[in-house]
């Protein structure tokens, strides 16, 4: 499928992700395991934001060169758009993380490896699925309908799951891994693997890769036919994919701080996955425009949020001290 974007700007950004992970990685090596406090949190998650802004403001200014303002206007929507959502279908993910690290009761000073591995797996699985998904939406336009539909039930699914305390015990995935692999009672620094009574087997931080893999199997499958409700050009769902994966770390220690207070976000990303859903559906029949999709996302995540703060329950003051005294969770 052909993209509007010049050679050099596909380029470009492949040079920028690879030179952000780097970066990325040798600050995380520098600092080694700690936990991450919110300050230090919200610092980087405004760097990853301001990142994502400044690629669109030159994917315009290249469009803009090619094709006129009025492309440029419209394709940058588009990117604005797709990063919204994605950024917003992350929090779910982010509150799933929360409850496998509090499952295996993962130090906080481990968390930060966790996630950045996880970070590198959902890179690499997203633009797989996402040039698959461009190939097949240019040779098969029905498969529009299939996503729309998978979308709508899905929002439907969430709805009526939202609320509901999620039994991480019973998950198939971590059954499966517990039968074909032993594991430690205890962490071993940050190593996957120890040895107990001279045979070499799992730590529990190894399963805790593994879920946090399954988990970004199973929302990849989620968001990225959202995409493409907004667009079908291949650059801009990649790009707006992969600029919100890239700040996922820094957003989950900043909302772990704040996780019980936006305990209705969940039905407000239901509510966007059905509308998405219905725009793909609507596709031949009713063009709703971008600017239209950004507002109502937009509108739904600040309902949803405001709602969620004025509606929340108290902690017990004991807790709420407890919990502001712990840098990954407070």
């Amino acid at each position: 499928m052909a993209s509007i974007a010049p050679a050099w700007l596909w380029a470009f950004f492949v040079v920028s992700v690879i030179v952000a992970l780097f970066i990325d990685f040798v600050v995380l090596k520098k600092q080694g395991a700690h936990a991450v406090g919110v300050k230090e949190a919200l610092n980087w998650s405004l760097v990853w934001v301001a990142l994502s802004f400044a690629f669109n403001g030159l994917f315009w200014w290249a469009v803009y060169q090619d094709h006129g303002m009025e492309v440029a206007n419209t394709k940058s929507m588009e990117f604005l758009t797709g990063y919204l959502i994605e950024k917003s279908l992350a929090v779910d993910n982010i509150f799933v993380f929360l409850m496998i690290f509090t499952y295996f009761a993962v130090p906080p000073a481990f968390q930060k490896r966790v996630l950045m591995i996880g970070i590198i797996g959902a890179i690499v699985l997203r633009t797989v699925m996402i040039l698959v998904g461009s190939w097949l939406i240019a040779h098969f336009h029905w498969i529009l309908y299939v996503f729309g539909a998978f979308l709508v039930i899905t929002g439907i699914k969430m709805w009526w799951a939202s609320g509901q305390e999620p039994d991480l015990e019973s998950n198939p995935a971590l059954r499966l891994l517990k039968r074909f692999m032993p594991v430690s009672k205890g962490f071993d620094g940050e190593k996957f693997f120890t040895v107990e009574n001279g045979k070499k087997i799992a730590t529990p931080l190894l399963m805790v890769v593994a879920l946090v893999g399954v988990t970004d199997v199973i929302f990849a499958v989620d968001s990225i036919p959202a995409i493409f409700a907004i667009t079908t050009d291949p650059f801009i769902v990649l790009t707006s994919n992969i600029f919100a994966i890239l700040g996922l770390r820094a957003m989950y220690f900043l909302l772990a701080a704040v996780a019980a207070k936006f305990h209705l976000l969940s039905y407000g990303l239901a509510v966007i996955l059905v509308f998405i859903g219905t725009k793909m559906l609507l596709i031949d029949v009713v063009k709703i425009p971008v600017l239209v999709s950004l507002g109502v996302v937009v509108a739904v995540l600040a309902i949803t949020m405001v709602w969620s703060v004025k509606t929340a329950p108290r902690l017990p003051q004991r807790t709420a001290d407890s919990a502001a005294s712990w840098p990954t969770a407070s």
